[in-house]
């Protein structure tokens, strides 16, 4: 009886928060604080944390010194200070959105830097004839898409959360969705500037000017930050355009199979996979003419500005859940959940005010991408804010972020079915964070991007807050990470992903990884710019990405190979998966029953 009782005031609280949650879009909110914190003056003894305020490795990142330069002529002084001091390196952006490590620099004897990105944040010039646009390096996306669109330009693909850099993005290979042409924002890069260390008799700095034909331009426009501070990019735009998006809920019976033809059919088409529910939410998103009736948008409720009480309603839900072994009630929080986004449209609206149904018809700016909790405040305080806020007890998970070859993803989804046929209860914690996102990846010129066209696989779910403590049915989404990285050969997004996801990833690359390092020992031969953390996922530090240690495994800093590695004294210990029996999990003991 108290185990039903529990369950009915965990639902009851999550409902509440969906209400919550639903209400509040119109709200202001607080925007995310800046991610560097400095305790004295003249920005010293810093440091820098991401989005969520926490590494996956739980390590406090300590910088010596930041500077907010706001011309490229005080970029380069930056770095040749940096250089001449031997001083180790990184850039900063505004909120700070990669998960792993790459922006901290190593600590070393000399000092270490940040190079924030923040003021640089200027449109340079639009060529509406030529259709190009060159700004600077700290441009959000959000003001880049507004800008375009005042001259009737557009960015045909770019990622769905605006509130990136262009430097950050690039740098990273985000992406957006499609098969049609370029996915990834660096397709559409023509040109950059970037300053990179130089020798004594150089100034200790060098400015390089990449044009499109440049061959260094392949590994300047996707390098992890490696290379130096970029300070300006140039895109190539389109003309503007109207996009008309429709959104239909099917089983998952034939995905397998629909999954390695639907991006051809539509332009813009993803999917967002329910593996419990057994269904799929297939976007029908397509170019339509210009006089297309309709002026919808984009505001989709994941990116709103959220009360406070339901940001920490629902994750209090979800850790009574956790802790009680309440896997039905994740489900039922699950189902829930994904009704009221789909009722509601997801955040899209007709008109820029009610949703009314599909198709949603509306110029590209206003549907490619969304993020109104970057909104400034009108309360001044944190009344309101986007759910993974780390500054309230929100929203705080851990992504897998994987591409495959199209060619693998039948028998890579019908994998993942056959472990969801065993054990389809452990797959709610994704659908509590809105299921599996597919998009879809055309092959890219960038050294470091995906050499063939791809879907690219997102799992956003649960992450404790106490690195030592299991997740519930964790072994399941384990194994779909490790089936995904070693039996289909998946290739990590740069700027996502646990330590595991990045296991041999820069042996998939080839010959495209030889020829980024030459570039890379070229630019910085004294490895100002790079750190463990880039030396590791390039393969230069040969104690590769993994840290083991005791329960290394439940935060994805490990693969196990020994009980030690899990949660023994809690009941989790290391066996072997369920489908892809060479995946190394961490599976709670009461349940091997069920495993076996």
């Amino acid at each position: 009886m108290s185990r039903c009782l529990e369950k009915s005031k965990s639902f009851s609280k999550f409902v509440l928060a969906c209400h919550l949650f639903l209400l509040v879009g119109v709200i202001k909110c607080a925007p995310p604080e800046n991610p560097i914190k400095c305790s004295s003056k003249g920005n010293g003894n810093c440091t820098i944390t991401n989005s969520l305020g926490a590494f996956p490795d739980g390590a406090i990142c300590k910088v010596s010194k930041v500077v907010y330069p706001k011309t490229e002529e005080e970029v380069i002084l930056a770095v040749a200070m940096a250089s001449m001091k031997k001083y180790k390196v990184k850039a900063a952006t505004r909120y700070s959105h990669s998960e792993p490590k790459l922006v901290c620099p190593d600590e070393s004897q000399n000092g270490n830097l940040l190079v924030s990105t923040l003021h640089l944040n200027r449109v340079l010039s639009i060529n509406k004839s030529a259709l190009t646009m060159t700004v600077e390096s700290g441009v959000l996306l959000r003001d880049f898409i507004n800008e375009a669109a005042k001259v009737g330009l557009a960015l045909p693909s770019c990622p769905y959360w605006w509130g990136l850099t262009i430097g950050g993005m690039i740098s990273t290979g985000a992406h957006g969705s499609t098969m049609w042409g370029g996915s990834y924002v660096h397709d559409y890069v023509i040109g950059l500037r970037i300053v990179t260390p130089a020798s004594p008799g150089e100034g200790y700095a060098k400015l390089r000017v990449l044009e499109n034909n440049h061959p260094d331009i392949k590994a300047a426009k996707l390098s992890l930050g490696v290379l130096g501070i970029i300070s300006q990019v140039t895109i190539k735009l389109q003309p503007l355009f109207k996009r008309s998006i429709t959104i239909v809920e099917k089983s998952d019976l034939n995905l397998a199979t629909r999954a390695t033809t639907f991006g051809k059919e539509h332009e813009f088409g993803d999917m967002t996979w329910y593996p419990y529910q057994r269904k799929v939410l297939y976007r029908l998103d397509d170019r339509v003419p210009s006089n297309a009736s309709g002026n919808g948008l984009n505001d989709f409720i994941g990116f709103q500005s959220v009360l406070r009480p339901a940001i920490e309603l629902k994750r209090a839900s979800e850790d009574i859940q956790e802790a009680t072994g309440d896997a039905y009630g994740k489900c039922t929080s699950a189902r829930v959940f994904e009704s009221a986004l789909r009722i509601s449209g997801f955040g899209f609206t007709n008109d820029g005010n009610l949703f009314t149904g599909y198709p949603i018809v509306g110029y590209q700016n206003r549907l490619q991408a969304s993020g109104s909790c970057l909104d400034s405040s009108l309360l001044g305080d944190l009344i309101t804010a986007c759910v993974w806020d780390p500054r309230i007890k929100g929203t705080f998970y851990q992504v897998t972020s994987l591409s495959l070859p199209l060619s693998k993803v039948k028998k890579f989804i019908e994998d993942v079915q056959k472990l969801r046929d065993l054990v389809p209860q452990a797959f709610c914690s994704l659908e509590l964070g809105n299921g599996i996102l597919m998009r879809y990846k055309k092959c890219s010129d960038a050294y470091l991007s995906t050499q063939e066209d791809s879907v690219a696989f997102d799992l956003t779910y649960y992450r404790s807050r106490s690195a030592s403590t299991p997740r519930l049915y964790e072994d399941v989404l384990e194994e779909v990470e490790q089936m995904a990285v070693f039996k289909y050969g998946g290739i990590p997004h740069w700027g996502k992903n646990r330590n595991v996801g990045f296991i041999g990833a820069i042996d998939k690359f080839k010959q495209h990884a030889i020829e980024f390092l030459k570039v890379k020992e070229s630019y910085d031969p004294s490895g100002v710019f790079s750190s463990k953390w880039t030396n590791q996922i390039l393969g230069l530090d040969k104690s590769g990405v993994t840290i083991v240690k005791n329960g290394c495994a439940l935060e994805g800093l490990c693969i196990c190979s020994d009980d030690i590695h899990c949660a023994p004294g809690k009941g989790y210990v290391c066996r072997p998966g369920r489908i892809y029996t060479n995946a190394r999990v961490c599976t709670d003991i009461s349940k091997e029953l069920i495993h076996i």
